[in-house]
């Protein structure tokens, strides 16, 4: 693969997950060999292909980085806007960075999530330390600002075991929640594998996840980076940091972004955030690439 086609577009992939679904992998490559690898989950309504900068920036930085998108979301047009469970989100990540572990054995992985998808890689960091080197959460949706009415909860509630696929209105309908810019939210607004609407089944099983979000902190202990954006309508940032600081990891940094709005791919140069994460990555992954590999039970904390 030429450096050009490294940095203009992603190589797309197919991962089969072991109950035989088809996840859509985006994946971009450095140019030479990789320094480690970086997995990024997207949000509850956008998909890999917001994220075409960051992607470009972290290759650009020497790391394969791979965007899956989540089951019934993005380019995964099966069973969309549903999931059957929360272990079954949580299994398909796992699976997905094992598998990348036995493509470039020895390189370190770190996890990324931005928005909702940063709950899974909590929930992924705690379960599995030694499959997981360093996490990044990218304006995460631990603590949200927005969302359902309690009467919606309760039919909600009901649906989840009683008509799992009925669909309820993600309540980020919209596009200035996300970014005041006008491109980007015309591009929002346009985006035809937008999630707009979810099934019971994935509104109960995000329940499910916040609840288990509520027990990993005390679990997480590799190096963490929090990124804020200081004029998010959709995160409660001091909800957020208050949760960030019960991490056990003994080095953590935050990031704040005080004009910054939610997506922060949107903002005038976002350049910035992706710039900065490729940083972080080089001061915890790069330079101490076989660390975990010498811990098996997960990164060593000094």
């Amino acid at each position: 693969m030429s450096e050009s086609q490294t940095l203009t577009m992603p190589e797309t992939r197919s991962f089969v997950a072991s109950d035989g679904y088809p996840l859509h992998v985006a994946v971009w490559h450095p140019a030479g060999p990789a320094k480690g690898q970086v997995v990024v989950l997207h949000g509850v309504q956008s998909h890999s292909s917001w994220y075409h900068n960051l992607g470009r920036t972290l290759a650009s930085a020497g790391y394969r980085a791979s965007f899956p998108d989540r089951r019934g979301s993005g380019a995964n047009t099966r069973d969309r806007g549903h999931a059957p469970s929360a272990g079954r989100l949580i299994a398909d990540l796992v699976e997905l960075v094992q598998a990348l572990r036995q493509e470039e054995p020895g390189k370190p992985v770190e996890l990324a999530g931005i928005s909702w998808g940063g709950k899974l890689v909590l929930i992924a960091a705690a379960r599995h330390p030694q499959l997981v080197d360093a996490i990044a959460l990218v304006c995460p949706g631990l603590q949200p600002r927005v969302g359902v009415s309690l009467g919606e909860k309760l039919r909600i509630a009901w649906s989840f075991f009683t008509n799992p696929r009925r669909t309820f209105p993600i309540p980020l309908s919209d596009p200035a929640l996300f970014t005041d810019s006008p491109e980007g939210q015309a591009f929002i607004a346009g985006d035809p594998l937008g999630l707009r609407e979810g099934t019971a089944g994935l509104m109960g099983t995000s329940f499910v996840i916040d609840r288990l979000v509520g027990r990993a902190a005390s679990r997480i202990r590799q190096p963490a980076l929090l990124m804020l954006a200081g004029k998010d309508r959709i995160v409660d940032n001091a909800r957020t940091l208050a949760y960030f600081e019960r991490l056990s990891s003994t080095d953590r940094r935050v990031i704040e972004y005080p004009e910054g709005h939610h997506t922060l791919e949107f903002e005038p140069d976002p350049s910035r955030y992706a710039l900065d994460l490729a940083v972080w990555l080089d001061e915890h992954l790069a330079a101490d690439a076989g660390r975990a590999r010498s811990h098996p039970h997960g990164p060593n904390q000094t």
